[in-house]
């Protein structure tokens, strides 16, 4: 037997039958329903030919998950984990194992996508909720978000914030205080330029009395660790109607007055410490809190508290729900996401620990801070701070080599960021242990920790009672069992991918497969600090590189900045590239941004805050962009052309046959060509932007790359630039990527976002390797296409290319039907959570339709199941239509109908239980029950409440449900 039978062996653990759901005779099934002879024939007539890739990408063939893993722990076991004293915003932490497995690691929570559809979110926005009152009473606000993407994105999200309410003064001047993080006044300085803004950097009390300013913004504690009351220049400034945005710290908060006590307008943060490792950089739940009377300016989401149709309360995304699809180049902020699951691994650190537990680790944290202290005082070290929570500053004089020779030898990190001082971060996993090797390092001399003197810190105007987290939901869940079964009670009520199908067009909620997930909790590439010096990150860097080349070859572009943390900061990154790259050029004038009138509301918002002034392009009736009205605006706007945005394959789920035309239309007018890569799962290995002549195009990693949506986030958006782009690419004044210059735009806290999630998006290419990601866009493609023939007769099917058929995507129109019997889609909408599914995506990009992405990874038997649910929904209708059930009650407009409905002594309707609950067979096997009905958004948009309310009523409105799964 030759060794050719081995290699056949060793192939059959391939990757790639398992993340494609359809096998291959199923997917020719598949493609002959819809008409053709073969998955090639309908590729071929679905994907113009005058884009499609000539030669397959250069990437290595798909290997086995075992090698992958294997390659992944070298990776991580290259990466030193030091010491790390280095704090800046970052600081170690112990994550529950409790909370590590049954959210970090559990797909139940992972999978899940933004509560759009509140009614199957119950779950995760409860513990949204709960954050929201950590944040609140921590920070001493009326209102807090449900998290924002980085404390430095917060902290810009702030400024602009401030300039927007404040209308009684009208500078265009933010002084930002010299005692902040370095990566925060990067970011606000960005931020700043395109607006207009002047930002004033230094000593704000004395800046303040030197000119106007219509925000200021200050650190509490200040960078260096040094700990001052803020509340005369807060008074000093509302004196001159100058609002103050404060940056603090969750752990120094549990011991110091809260911001808001202190007179705050806005008080931003990373909730990192609370149970998140630290990941190279994220991701990270940032927060953003403010008064009451600023709701309608806040940026990101914010959960409230209303009620459903028989008055029970229930919570929803309020007010702020994909503002920017709906006030586009108006829009106050271009952040359309959170970092949803690390703001609920927060919410749930501090229930575990409650506010007694959380105390005791702050307590711990400074007194071990206070013997530091007066250790390093003892024995001649001048250290700057008197005040302090966790950070000491010392000035390092003539003893730095030395301190920094001996820290090295030890593996200690410390911050050193100046000539002059070191600075030393301690945290919740510091040890007495960690304080001997602290002290023997910086003075060189051994000491008995238990001997020393402890200095007190924390002023005694500035000390704090344990006056939070007083509410039930942080008081009844420390023992592992209760906490355990909580997090379950809350992940039974959503609907993840682990339980069906996600059909949300636009969104691409693929497998995110098991082996691509465990690397994220793994130490080597959790313990790593994002300001560690890079010789003890190789294993970053040679993931980071390996996955930059990826990415390239998948797009073909010539360079990649995995920098941006979301897919809009990716489309800020990627149009701020394109501003500097004019600059260079002396086109100073090329302000203005053509984005057809289909494209997401984020591309208008994005182009607005990168100071460029959009044009909206019409589309014809097929959905396409209008190449006739292009050319015009082109023409009409040529001196002050800087780019287009379009999305490819369409908004409209359709491949455009002129997308080539144009790029080329645009370029004639000195424009630069921004491809928005939220489609890009129906293009790796059959066309690529970078080739058909796009400059830049964002890659959404939580999209096609199978980064996990994580229920609202986190999310990664890096861009592919040509090479003409690269040298614009963002940078990091602390730590430099390497090959740009420091003084680059900053989108980011850190050089690579939110690095620890990486490592998912490159185990999926290695996993697939070419051939697979090639067939995982033709399979994408074939079922959206099944789908889109089977609900033909049933529905419109609102777009198609020229051939007829539709890309990785199809929207059907529901408008006809609605005219028809008054059925809209937020009632099929409501009414697929009966048959166990998420809707698809509701009136986007059009009003009154559907759009339904299948993805490559769900099998044939699913998309059946999901089918057959949408035909039985148009037989419910035609019910209606006929008159035999009235438009008033019928099992659309009641649904969801929860298993209290089903369960209670009356039953009032024209249809039957059984319809109601199980209008398919397959339902009496597998049955989810909506927590809640119909949810009222208009009650919850005009009594907008975002805390916890009264524990009881919660209970209340579960007591007579004997099951929530």
């Amino acid at each position: 037997m030759s060794m050719d039978r081995l290699t056949t062996l060793e192939g059959h653990d391939e990757f790639l039958a398992r993340h494609i759901g359809p096998s291959a005779a199923q997917q020719s099934e598949m493609a002959l329903a819809a008409g053709y002879d073969s998955v090639e024939s309908l590729i071929d007539a679905t994907v113009p030919s005058n884009i499609r890739l000539t030669n397959p990408m250069a990437l290595d063939g798909p290997q086995r998950e075992v090698n992958v893993i294997a390659r992944l722990k070298a990776m991580a076991a290259q990466n030193r984990i030091c010491k790390n004293f280095i704090g800046m915003g970052y600081y170690g932490t112990h994550t529950p194992a409790v909370i590590q497995r049954n959210v970090l690691e559990n797909p139940g929570w992972y999978t899940a996508y933004t509560p759009y559809q509140a009614e199957i979110s119950q779950g995760r926005l409860e513990a949204l909720l709960s954050y929201q009152q950590v944040i609140m009473d921590l920070t001493g606000m009326e209102l807090a978000n449900a998290s924002m993407l980085d404390e430095a994105s917060a902290a810009a999200e702030a400024m602009t914030l401030t300039q927007r309410v404040n209308k009684k003064n009208k500078s265009v001047r933010f002084i930002v205080d010299s005692d902040c993080h370095p990566q925060t006044l990067a970011v606000l300085e960005t931020r700043a330029e395109p607006l207009g803004i002047e930002i004033v950097h230094g000593n704000a009390t004395q800046l303040l009395q030197k000119g106007d300013a219509f925000g200021v913004f200050i650190q509490y504690p200040g960078s260096s660790g040094n700990v001052s009351d803020p509340s005369a220049l807060i008074e000093s400034a509302h004196a001159q109607n100058t609002l103050v945005v404060v940056a603090s710290d969750l752990l120094a908060l549990l011991l110091l007055k809260s911001p808001g006590e202190l007179g705050a307008d806005v008080v931003v943060g990373n909730s990192q410490r609370f149970g998140v490792p630290m990941g190279y950089g994220g991701p990270h739940a940032a927060f953003f809190a403010t008064r009451d009377s600023y709701k309608r300016s806040t940026p990101g989401r914010i959960i409230g508290v209303s009620v459903d149709r028989d008055g029970r309360p229930a919570l929803r995304m309020a007010m702020q729900t994909r503002e920017q699809h709906i006030r586009r180049e108006k829009a106050t902020s271009n952040i359309c996401t959170a970092q949803a699951l690390l703001a609920v691994m927060a919410a749930f650190y501090a229930m575990y620990h409650g506010p007694a537990g959380l105390r005791q680790i702050a307590e711990r944290v400074q007194l071990l801070t206070g013997a530091l202290a007066s250790a390093l005082r003892s024995s001649g070290v001048t250290v700057l701070n008197s005040h302090f929570v966790d950070t000491l500053t010392i000035a390092s004089d003539d003893q730095r080599e030395s301190i920094l020779a001996r820290a090295e030898a030890q593996g200690v990190n410390l911050r050193c960021d100046n000539a002059e001082t070191l600075g030393v971060s301690l945290d919740e996993t510091t040890t007495r242990a960690d304080l001997a090797l602290l002290i023997e390092v910086i003075t060189g001399e051994s000491l008995s920790v238990d001997s020393l003197d402890v200095e007190s810190g924390i002023p005694d105007d500035l000390y704090r009672d344990v006056d939070y987290l007083q509410h039930p939901l942080f008081n009844e869940y420390h023992s592992e069992t209760e906490m355990l079964r909580y997090m379950r009670r809350l992940e039974s009520k959503d609907i993840a991918l682990n339980r069906s199908m996600i059909a949300l067009g636009s969104c691409t909620m693929k497998l995110n497969a098991t082996t691509e997930m465990l690397p994220v909790t793994w130490e080597g590439f959790g313990a790593i600090h994002p300001f560690a010096p890079i010789d003890q990150a190789a294993g970053y860097a040679e993931l980071l590189t390996d996955l930059e080349r990826m990415l390239t070859e998948c797009t073909g572009y010539d360079a990649v900045s995995l920098q941006p943390n979301a897919g809009s900061q990716g489309e800020y990154a990627g149009l701020l590239v394109i501003k500097r790259y004019h600059e260079s050029r002396g086109d100073r004038d090329r302000n203005i941004c053509l984005i057809p009138s289909s494209a997401h509301g984020t591309n208008p918002a994005s182009a607005v805050l990168a100071g460029m002034r959009v044009v909206i392009v019409e589309c014809d009736a097929q959905g396409n962009v209008d190449i006739a009205d292009l050319r015009k605006k082109a023409e009409q706007h040529s001196k002050h052309l800087a780019a287009i945005m379009v999305t490819y394959p369409s908004t409209h789920g359709v491949f455009e046959e002129d997308i080539v035309e144009v790029c080329q239309i645009v370029h004639e007018h000195g424009g630069q060509v921004y491809v928005d890569g939220a489609n890009l799962n129906a293009l790796v290995g059959l066309a690529a932007p970078g080739k058909f002549g796009a400059d830049v195009s964002h890659l959404n990693l939580h999209k096609t790359f199978c980064i996990p949506h994580g229920g609202g986030g986190p999310g990664m958006g890096p861009i592919g630039v040509g090479a003409h782009l690269q040298p614009f690419l963002p940078s990091n004044p602390v730590v430099p990527v390497p090959g740009l210059s420091p003084d680059n735009d900053v989108v980011s806290a850190t050089p690579y976002g939110s690095a620890s999630i990486l490592p998912i998006s490159w185990a999926y290419i290695a996993l697939m390797g070419a051939r697979g990601l090639t067939q995982a866009s033709k399979v994408a493609i074939v079922s959206a296409n099944y789908i889109a023939h089977r609900l033909r007769d049933h529905y419109g099917v609102l777009y198609t290319g020229s051939s007829g058929t539709v890309a990785h995507e199809c929207i059907i129109d529901i408008r006809p039907i609605k005219e028809a019997s008054g059925i809209g889609e937020e009632d099929i909408a409501k009414r697929l959570m009966d048959f166990g599914f998420h809707a698809p995506t509701m009136s986007f990009p059009v009003a009154g339709t559907l759009m339904i992405e299948p993805t490559e990874s769900e099998s044939l038997a699913e998309i059946d199941r999901f089918c057959d649910a949408l035909i039985t929904i148009r037989e419910e209708i035609r019910e209606v239509e006929s008159g035999r059930w009235s438009l008033e009650d019928n099992p659309l407009v009641n649904a969801p109908h929860t298993l209290r409905d089903l369960t209670g002594e009356e039953w009032a309707h024209a249809y039957s239980r059984k319809q109601a609950a199980f209008a398919m067979d397959s339902l009496q096997q597998d049955k989810y029950w909506p927590p809640v009905s119909r949810i009222d958004n208009v009650y919850g948009d005009r009594n907008l409440f975002c805390a916890c309310p009264s524990i009881d009523s919660f209970r209340e409105s579960t007591q007579d449900e004997p099951s929530l799964g």
